[in-house]
């Protein structure tokens, strides 16, 4: 026997399976999603850690912030150009959640997607809108939460068939090839139902909460883990037609959930089927989209695609957000993270941090951090004034006006300490003061791409730390 024919193989077994699609499938979906979930959970962690490890991944920043300005999420139509202020505005719970169904829909969208694997989509999205909606008139603590539990509740069958993984596709053709459709071939084919293989992904996954709760245990007397389920179920019904018996059983139930005309909730249902499409198109599932209503013609929803903003234009959106946000009531944080959001991807530094210096002088203590890639996820950056020659850091906070240092010129400045902790690269350091006093710096580097820095970065970079010491400024003069 050949290796090819060895590598012909169907995976073996359910665990086999689950392997293939998680790591080689889905990779970005299970780091930020559980890198999320952990940072929620620890209640010592807060926006500051979720809105950077949301920065961490450029394409994810770009879609969650275009799906918070959309009147769906955030009906009170405040603009939002940075994630902290996402944050501020739409509340971590949502934006974990939102956050994770971006990064299933990065995961799962590729141009290579079929008629097959857009079904799966549609269905879950035009589910997750039906679930959502009733969650609302319902009165849900958490309509989002519910909204990613009906999306994430068919995963198996989700991910199956937007696998484009070779071994995948085989058996792909198999089902099609089989003729039988449903549970019964998926046993037949695979030896297991895309059902189960749901269960253990979303088990690999660490995502527990409501959404585990709606997969491992559907006929769940729960009322929030029905409303999750009711969602396909609505969707399936719709399949079968309006006057048709399935329709007629999902009436009856939610009538009793939550009572009304049956008139009343035909039309809403019908509503939430537009409001699916318009969703679907958010999320860039253009192609899914014109498979939630086939017969309606969707003409009427046109959605730009998100033009790839240059970084003037996001510098100007950053900095806007930093006004509107030191005329109101200023968070310390919030700024310093906005500040921190600007020169990352404003002036698009591979790494930038914010350090404080502590009590004693002697040291400066990371604050807020993007783009290192450290060993420990808890590790901070910590630098000490002991460096017989001076450091670069050091130096640069008795500096009024921040330096552009460069190992070639400034040699002396990158002490092992220095080289340990940031390496040995060309950097721009701005002193960030309190009564001409320095009380910490803002240090930014392209230590990673290694692209070469150039005068407009550094005046972009200069003008991000004033706006920091200007909402410093306003911030003491309030609260002395």
């Amino acid at each position: 026997m050949n290796a090819g024919d060895l590598n012909d193989k169907q995976p073996q077994g359910l665990d086999e399976w689950v392997e293939i699609l998680r790591d080689e499938e889905m990779p970005i979906f299970s780091n930020t999603a559980q890198k999320i979930y952990s940072a929620m959970d620890d209640k010592k962690k807060g926006a500051m850690e979720l809105s950077s490890i949301i920065l961490q991944d450029p394409s994810l920043t770009a879609k969650l912030l275009k799906i918070g300005n959309c009147t769906y999420y955030n009906p009170s139509r405040q603009k939002i150009s940075t994630v902290s202020r996402a944050i501020v505005i739409l509340g971590m719970h949502m934006i974990r959640e939102l956050t994770l169904a971006c990064s299933f829909f990065e995961s799962i969208l590729s141009p290579a997607n079929k008629e097959r694997a857009n079904k799966e989509i549609a269905l879950a999205i035009h589910a997750a809108v039906q679930a959502r909606e009733l969650a609302v008139a319902l009165g849900d603590p958490s309509p989002e939460e519910v909204f990613v539990a009906a999306l994430l509740h068919n995963v198996g069958h989700v991910a199956f068939w937007c696998s484009n993984h070779p071994k995948i596709a085989r058996v792909h053709e198999r089902l099609a090839l089989s003729g039988a459709d449903g549970e019964a071939a998926e046993k037949e084919v695979l030896g297991f139902h895309l059902q189960d293989l749901g269960k253990k992904l979303g088990k690999s996954w660490h995502l527990g909460g409501l959404i585990q709760e709606a997969i491992s245990h559907p006929q769940s007397p729960d009322t929030r883990v029905r409303i999750v389920c009711m969602g396909a179920r609505i969707c399936q019904a719709l399949d079968r037609g309006m006057e048709s018996d399935e329709m007629a059983a999902c009436l009856e139930t939610l009538q009793k959930l939550g009572g009304g005309a049956t008139e009343g909730i035909k039309s809403k249902i019908q509503a939430n089927t537009l409001k699916a499409i318009e969703i679907a198109q958010q999320f860039g599932a253009h192609d899914a989209s014109r498979y939630i209503s086939p017969e309606r013609e969707h003409g009427t929803v046109v959605v730009q695609d998100e033009a790839q903003f240059d970084k003037k234009q996001i510098r100007f959106q950053v900095l806007q957000d930093i006004t509107a946000h030191i005329s109101g009531n200023i968070d310390l944080n919030v700024l310093f993270e906005m500040v921190m959001e600007g020169v990352y991807r404003g002036v698009e530094m591979d790494r930038t941090i914010f350090m404080l210096l502590g009590p004693d002088k002697k040291s400066l203590n990371e604050k807020i951090a993007l783009g290192w890639q450290k060993q420990a996820v808890n590790e901070k950056i910590r630098v000490n004034n002991t460096d017989a020659q001076g450091n670069l850091l050091f130096h640069a906070l008795r500096e009024d006006d921040g330096l552009w240092l460069k190992p070639d010129q400034h040699g002396a400045l990158y002490s092992r300490q220095i080289e340990s902790r940031f390496g040995r690269h060309e950097c721009f350091v701005f002193p960030i003061q309190v009564e001409n006093k320095p009380i910490g710096l803002i240090y930014c580097d392209r230590g990673i791409g290694h692209k070469a820095l150039t005068a407009e970065d550094f005046s972009a970079t200069k003008h991000f730390a004033k706006q920091a010491q200007i909402g410093l400024t306003l911030y003491r003069m309030k609260h002395h």
